[in-house]
């Protein structure tokens, strides 16, 4: 009896993906299904909480079918007369981020029987002018308890402050520390930067020293990156952590590692569905239950059983001796003969499943010295068996070894297919040597990924709207800490901290030290160099149009070399001629020479 009352019972799970392929008339229930699995094991299971990773929904802004279904389960297994076993004794006001400002389950107007707490990912993020996620809606509804939205402040690469929610069951105290996504590259950053990030420890009390305490951090990032620089090292972490959930990444690693010299362990559990068909997911999914008391704890892996059945395999056509490169056919019957292998594969273990659905089937094909085939025409035998039959077969070529002029490797074959295009574009507009004379190239190029990937139209309005004030004189982000907690900075823990340069300051005019783009990405914020009043100036005119037609501009304004134009033509012929119609008024409004810009000039760029 007194284990039960001082072992808190946790479910973690990640990358829920609630929307994803809702339009597929097959799939589009698999997200729903594995999520409200995940619901009825925390149930079953008694747990006192369900932790969640990030990407609970897929798209930024999910659709009204969505939405509805999301809270539908939420509803049906957090709602209900189930006591709560524990208590939050930190400072709520600050742990959540809403006007109510305390943990869902104490409100009187609701019974909460199973508290959520979770964290935004990359796909379900705040954007927008009040900088609100999909999960604001849920938080505001009082279904979720949402944490790890962070605030930058300061200058340069900017700075955040981490505090944890403190929870106590018994004798067992938790320090939860969450933090949402962030850009990976700007992070790695921030990690190597001194005091750009802030760990706030729990204050010592009488009987329960600040040791006592069992810390867990929630992520959302990239783990596994060729490029060391666009995702998180693990030793960048502070070595006060006990326990790590690691999201974003989709293959299920879900039993505890040991970080060797850290002194804590890594969970990652990985997506509840298949969406990038790559051989990690095609790993059983699993859930993982936690049981802490004191300082210890025990983890326990559970499996998802509606999860659609995943086939992946890998063909080297020149390695195979019975495929002739110069007939086709032989291609043709060689393929057709491991996707049926990979089918029945499949069948046989599948004979313990309640319900038998349609498996996923990738066949990745090394066509090295062979032509490629129509996947489309391909998959066309196999509808009706497999839930993918558009998208069986995926063509790739062994890659070769290319040096550049910095040994950089080029990791785009490891991007989601959904961040290729995006990660290409903003290569190309960084290799321009063009220089901004109001807005910061970085600013710019956060408003065009959130203007395409995540259809916030107002994302560029926002950016001109902050740097108006940012110019008018600038404004404190930094919170007060509370009394509760004392501050701790992440490099005096791990002693792993790189020595970097001083902060980039803002350029102004009569400065050198502006930053230059270069051509692997914009590593600084690269501010106009015009003067404050210039800027001002020039920004409160812009902002007087209306948004959508501000947005218009300075997307252009972004995209403003002519020989970009050719690489857009491929995209969209109607986004090529919007650029090309606006182009050159707005290079001429925003060079040196037309800096007394007239209201007919202006006028002309609001009807764009």
């Amino acid at each position: 009896m007194d284990d039960e009352i001082n072992t808190l019972r946790v479910l973690i799970a990640t990358d829920c993906h609630l929307g994803y392929m809702e339009k597929d008339e097959i799939r589009r229930f698999d997200s729903f299904q594995a999520f409200e699995e995940i619901c009825s094991i925390a149930e079953q299971k008694q747990v006192d909480f369900l932790l969640l990773g990030g990407d609970l929904f897929h798209e930024n802004k999910p659709s009204r079918s969505t939405l509805v279904k999301a809270i539908e389960i939420l509803r049906r297994y957090c709602l209900n007369d189930r006591p709560v076993q524990f208590q939050v004794v930190s400072d709520q006001t600050i742990n959540f981020q809403n006007i109510f400002g305390h943990v869902n389950y104490e409100d009187p107007h609701f019974n909460v029987g199973l508290p959520v707490f979770t964290i935004h990912g990359n796909h379900d993020d705040p954007a927008g002018v009040d900088n609100l996620s999909a999960i604001d809606i849920l938080s505001a509804s009082n279904l979720v308890n949402y944490f790890g939205k962070m605030i930058l402040g300061g200058s340069g690469v900017g700075q955040i402050t981490l505090y944890p929610i403190l929870i106590r069951k018994g004798t067992t105290s938790v320090a939860l520390y969450g933090l949402g996504n962030i850009r990976d590259e700007r992070l790695n950053r921030m990690f190597q930067t001194p005091h750009a990030i802030q760990w706030m420890r729990p204050e010592p009390q009488e009987g329960c020293p600040v040791f006592d305490w069992f810390n867990i951090l929630v992520l959302h990032q990239n783990r596994i990156k060729t490029n060391p620089k666009n995702a998180v090292n693990e030793h960048f972490l502070p070595r006060f952590l006990d326990f790590i959930v690691w999201g974003h990444e989709h293959e299920c690693l879900v039993d505890p590692q040991e970080v060797p010299g850290m002194g804590f362990h890594i969970s990652q559990p990985g997506s509840s569905v298949a969406t990038s068909l790559i051989d990690g997911e095609a790993k059983p999914k699993h859930v993982l239950l936690m049981e802490i008391k004191g300082s210890q704890y025990r983890p326990t892996k559970i499996p998802l059983k509606s999860v659609r059945p995943f086939e992946y395999a890998e063909v080297v056509l020149k390695d195979e001796a019975d495929v002739d490169p110069n007939d086709q056919a032989s291609v043709l019957e060689h393929l057709d003969k491991v996707v049926r292998n990979l089918i029945e594969r499949n069948s046989r273990t599948a004979v313990s499943r309640s319900e038998l659905k349609l498996p996923l089937i990738r066949l990745k094909v090394d066509y090295s010295g062979f032509t490629t085939i129509n996947p489309q025409r391909f998959g066309q035998k196999y509808v009706g068996k497999v839930a993918n039959p558009q998208d069986i077969l995926i063509f790739s070529k062994a890659a070769k070894k290319r040096q550049s002029l910095e040994d950089k490797i080029d990791d785009s074959e490891k991007l989601r297919p959904e961040e290729l295009n995006q990660q290409n574009i903003e290569a190309l507009v960084a290799e321009s040597n063009l220089k901004m004379e109001i807005l910061p190239v970085n600013d710019l190029d956060i408003a065009l990924h959130e203007f395409v990937n995540k259809d916030d139209k107002m994302a560029f309005y926002s950016c001109l709207q902050n740097n108006l004030q940012e110019t008018r004189g600038g404004r404190s982000r930094s919170t007060t800490a509370p009394r509760s907690t004392n501050s701790f900075s992440d490099e005096e823990d791990t002693g792993q901290m790189l020595s970097s340069s001083t902060p980039v300051g803002r350029g102004r005019k009569g400065t050198s030290d502006v930053p230059k783009p270069t051509q692997a990405g914009v590593s600084k914020r690269a501010r106009g160099r015009g003067s404050s009043s210039l800027k001002q100036m020039t920004l409160q005119a812009t902002l007087k149009t209306r948004h959508s037609e501000s947005a218009g501009c300075f997307l252009i304004a972004l995209l403003r070399r002519m020989e970009f134009c050719s690489v857009i033509e491929e995209i969209s012929p109607a986004y090529c001629l919007m650029v090309k119609a606006t182009q050159g008024m707005l290079v001429m409004w925003s060079s040196p020479q037309y800096r007394k810009t007239s209201s007919k000039t202006l006028e002309m760029i609001s009807r764009f």
